[in-house]
């Protein structure tokens, strides 16, 4: 069609399957999930923490390449493994001993990247594309 344009950037890993990294329309990009996959096809190892922040670069390269950015996102579906890994913060501080892992979740992470706060989902899979613990995909402004 020709209201849309297949968006590709070797700064983000290639899909996985039938499908696109981004499709971009007058309106909006609507990004692929992007999973813990380095742009060279490596997953990822270690905390949800890492995970989550290897989602954030790959939808930052594919929206950079639609002439968007991580400020333009409107919206964010994010599929866990586990939803122990969503870390609700408390909105007073409190003191609390964690694993030196598991201190930055998911939430953590996440709010580093998406500061301004689209609108999002967050859900519990039962599996994930090559079984990584955590899947985000975005819609952003053009």
């Amino acid at each position: 069609m020709a209201d849309q344009t297949i968006v590709f950037t070797k700064n983000a890993p290639a899909p996985v399957g039938p499908y696109s990294q981004a499709v971009k329309t007058p309106t909006a990009i609507y990004c692929s999930g992007q999973i813990p996959l380095t742009a060279e096809g490596t997953l990822v190892e270690g905390s949800i923490a890492l995970k989550t922040k290897q989602c954030c670069q790959n939808l930052e390269a594919v929206l950079n390449e639609a002439g968007s950015s991580i400020s333009k996102v409107v919206k964010c579906n994010i599929f866990l493994s586990d939803m122990a890994h969503f870390d609700v913060s408390p909105p007073e501080p409190v003191l609390r001993v964690t694993h030196s892992d598991s201190m930055q979740e998911m939430n953590s992470v996440y709010e580093q990247w998406f500061a301004h706060k689209p609108a999002r989902s967050c859900v519990a899979a039962k599996t994930l594309p090559k079984n990584v613990d955590v899947e985000i995909e975005a819609i952003a402004l053009p």
